[in-house]
């Protein structure tokens, strides 16, 4: 066994196999695998191997296309071919029109990576699948490329190709204990020796708090039984001539595949059960649970009615197993929190369907630093510090639940909610807010109308819209007032701390006392990295000169490793997170002055205090820390509080506001203000695929000064560039442009919506997309297909609502 490498891979399931091959198709040789048993001896060998398309955004999507072209071609090797039924083709039910025009959304979404779904009415769905009745059904989604594979096989298949390239795989090879240096370099300690490497990667299925807790860390994954049984033959599947379609049933909670000629039936049943919470036995390998049909009982009756051959036909098999969920059923792939050289690629529900190209997106990340995809969405770093056990438990046995029924435009699921609340939380549930969750705080959506108010879930403009185009009145007309937790908020002190900043932002950063400016961070490649306010606070009694960085609350973790990672030993900057200890109240609108002036001594006018100023001061009792800054295109100001006196500020501020009829508004409002301005929102028009230019951000970019990207954006300036953010104005009533949805010139799909909301001030449905260079000029007339409807769009310029910005320099 080698006792130094470049990469410790640990686990031979998917995961393990997955990143081992791609590592070195990405041009590392030096790697190893370290596996406790044998290869795919954990959720691996019992899975049901099911190989779709279909994912929930253009990532997910992105990938399972890698793993199908990938799984292809390992089927189609002469010297070790692999068991692939490649193309069988699956169907998703569907029992309302609700669900059918979501169908009709991810058949739009997945377009524009060229996945071309088909969505097909009732009678389409018994004519390609036979043993289903149409009976409470409306129609399905179509993947053409659906199929099953083996595991086993493709598992050595990886590994075989793995080695083929210089890997090296050590099997019934537990890993004891991991050690990281001080030079960020680690020592996996195994039973038959200790191997040094530069990288560790944790893909240890459902053991992977067991290896997390070798290096100290607890990842939100667990494990769910999970039962499908294998029934016996089928005269009419025997006689059909052609292999079924995969079936994946939302109404009754069930799937099956072909499985020689019979069928696999799974199920994902209510009454469903965690497993491994206490501790997994060590002898656990290639074993299952215990079987419990009676659990599945409701579920089976669905099953039956959706196909009566079930209740004619013996049951041959039964298999019950642990998989593996996470907090919102996506896969933790990519940097482990609060660590260097540490990755893991965990949480495969779907694993042996997804796994190739997790690997291959995790291995680009290892050897260049990002993916060809963003993606955020498989980040371990989305999940922060409220991702404890027993919350990922439940929203683990939610999504299990939930399995085949996909979220709908504003649901916000039951389980686990309330993990991150500030004293505001109970306050505002009484004035009636509908809550929205962003990165576990519950945050304020809206302000329903009666308590008993519950719009429909639709992809469409739900009744929630009047509620919010009269919020977005309040502020445009008077004042509003609205919390924001959650804010990510570090603050940088030390002699250095204007210079790194300076160092890690493309464009200048303000370095004048009680002024506040904004900025761009981009990563090795000239990508866009994040997105930061800068605030320069004075020295007071509350403590010295300091910087207050400030950015999306999903970004805790992220930023703060990508702020960290680039301190150099010998700069003296300190950073704090003030993540969870303060909160941010939102007063917007032309009133918004005269509230404030009327709770705070001081000089709150236009000349002592200017947009983009910071000041100390108290809102009533409260001590807080204002700036002039608008997200909503108002006069308006950010007041950050301790978490300690917000409910005195919200109270002081809630009385003066009664003179000017100030109402309280939610995230939805906000939206779409945000929209109708031109800002731009992280992780949803700002990503990874694209740089400052092609972003529309010029503005902030100087490139006569150094900072990190800088040699990589100016390859890319001499490149050219080939798409750019646009915004649209969508000629169509019934519903917004989802994130996702294709841009069309024609039957070309020409670009991807982004963010898209209705504008109630200038009574416009508005949308941002990525559209090609060539038709990206204003007046440029597009089409969005937005739930299989073919809307008109015409590219315009940002920020249609006061252009001048005016009203926020008021």
């Amino acid at each position: 066994m080698k006792s130094r490498t470049k990469v410790v891979v640990i686990g031979g399931g998917i995961a393990g196999c997955s990143t081992l091959y791609h590592l070195t198709q990405e041009g590392w040789s030096d790697v190893v695998l370290v596996e406790r048993d044998e290869l795919t001896s954990g959720t691996t060998w019992h899975s049901a191997a099911q190989v779709t398309n279909f994912g929930m955004n253009q990532t997910m999507v992105g990938l399972k296309t890698h793993s199908i072209n990938l799984y292809k071609e390992l089927s189609e090797d002469p010297e070790y071919p692999i068991n692939y039924h490649h193309a069988d083709g699956g169907i998703r039910l569907a029992n309302t029109e609700e669900q059918m025009m979501g169908y009709r959304h991810f058949a739009s979404m997945a377009r524009g990576m060229d996945v071309h779904f088909e969505v097909i009415d009732a009678e389409e769905c018994a004519r390609r699948h036979p043993l289903i009745s149409t009976e409470n059904l409306v129609g399905g989604l179509w993947d053409p490329l659906d199929g099953d594979i083996d595991p086993a096989q493709l598992c050595q298949a990886l590994a075989r190709r793995a080695r083929n390239a210089g890997a090296e795989v050590y099997r019934n090879t537990p890993v004891t204990g991991l050690t990281q240096h001080k030079d960020d370099t680690w020592t996996v300690h195994t039973v038959k020796g200790d191997i040094d490497c530069d990288i560790v990667v944790n893909a240890c299925g459902y053991r992977v708090n067991e290896v997390g807790a070798m290096m100290g860390v607890h990842h939100p994954v667990m494990s769910m039984e999970h039962q499908y049984f294998l029934t016996e033959e089928i005269p009419a599947i025997k006689e059909a001539g052609h292999r079924m379609p995969l079936l994946r049933c939302p109404i009754s909670d069930y799937y099956s595949r072909q499985e020689k000629n019979g069928l696999l039936v799974g199920f994902y049943e209510q009454g469903c059960k965690t497993w491994g919470m206490d501790g997994i036995d060590p002898k656990f390998v290639n074993a299952l649970c215990p079987d419990d049909l009676d659990r599945v009982t409701d579920v089976l009756e669905g099953a039956f009615a959706r196909m009566p051959a079930l209740m004619e036909v013996g049951i041959h098999t039964v298999v019950n197993g642990p998989i593996t969920y996470t907090i919102d059923g996506a896969p933790l792939v990519g940097p482990i929190p609060g660590k260097r050289n540490a990755f893991c690629i965990i949480g495969l529900r779907a694993g042996l369907g997804e796994g190739g190209g997790h690997g291959w997106l995790l291995a680009q990340q290892i050897v260049h630093g990002e993916a060809c995809y963003d993606t955020w969405c498989l980040d371990p770093r989305r999940f922060t510090g409220h991702a404890n056990v027993e919350l990922t438990a439940l929203k683990a046995i939610e999504d299990y639940q939930n399995e085949f029924r996909f979220h709908f435009p504003n649901e916000h699921r039951p389980a686990g909610r309330m993990a991150k609340t500030t004293p505001l939380t109970p306050v505002l549930a009484a004035e009636g807010a509908e809550f929205t969750v962003v990165n576990g705080w519950e945050r304020a959506e809206y302000f329903k109308p009666a308590k008993e108010f519950h719009p429909t879930h639709t992809f469409g403009f739900d009744e929630a819209e009047p509620v919010v185009a009269a919020e977005v009145k309040a502020v445009q007309e008077g004042v509003g007032l609205c919390e924001v937790n959650g804010f990510n908020r570090f603050e940088l002190t030390g002699a250095d701390a204007h210079g790194f900043l300076d160092r890690m932002f493309c464009g200048l950063v303000t370095r004048r006392e009680g002024r506040v400016g904004l900025g761009y961070l981009l990563n090795h490649h000239g990508m866009i990295k994040g997105e930061a306010t800068i605030a320069n606070i004075p020295a007071s009694d509350r403590g010295g000169a300091r910087i207050w960085y400030g950015s999306a609350a999903a970004s805790e973790f992220h930023d703060m490793d990508w702020l960290t990672s680039h301190l150099r030993a010998d700069e003296d900057v300190q950073i704090r997170s003030l993540t969870n200890e303060q909160t941010i109240l939102v007063l917007a609108g032309p009133k918004a002055r005269d509230v404030l002036s009327a709770v705070s001594r001081g000089d709150w006018s236009k000349g002592a205090f200017p947009w983009l100023s910071v000041r100390e001061c108290f809102v009533g009792i409260a001590p807080a820390t204002v700036m002039a800054v608008s997200f909503s295109g108002e006069l308006a100001y950010e007041i950050h509080v301790p978490n300690a006196s917000l409910y005195a500020a919200y109270l002081a501020l809630r009385e003066a506001g009664e003179a000017h009829g100030m109402r309280l508004f939610g995230a939805r409002a906000v939206e779409s203000m945000r929209l109708e301005k031109g800002f731009h929102h992280w992780k949803a028009d700002l990503i990874t695929e694209y740089d400052p230019f092609e972003t529309g951000l010029n503005r902030f970019v100087r490139m006569d000064k150094e900072f990190v990207g800088k040699s990589a954006l100016v390859e890319r300036m001499a490149a050219g560039q080939k798409r750019k953010l646009v915004c649209l104005h969508v000629d169509y009533a019934d519903a917004r442009a989802h994130p996702g949805a294709s841009v069309m010139v024609g039957d070309k799909v020409v670009g991807t919506v982004t963010s898209g909301a209705w504008g109630h001030r200038v009574a416009m449905n508005l949308a941002y997309a990525f559209v090609d260079r060539d038709v990206a000029g204003t007046g440029a007339q597009l089409s969005i297909d937005i739930c299989g409807d073919m809307a008109e769009a015409e590219v315009i310029a940002f920020g249609p609502y006061d252009p001048a910005f005016e009203k926020v320099r008021a």
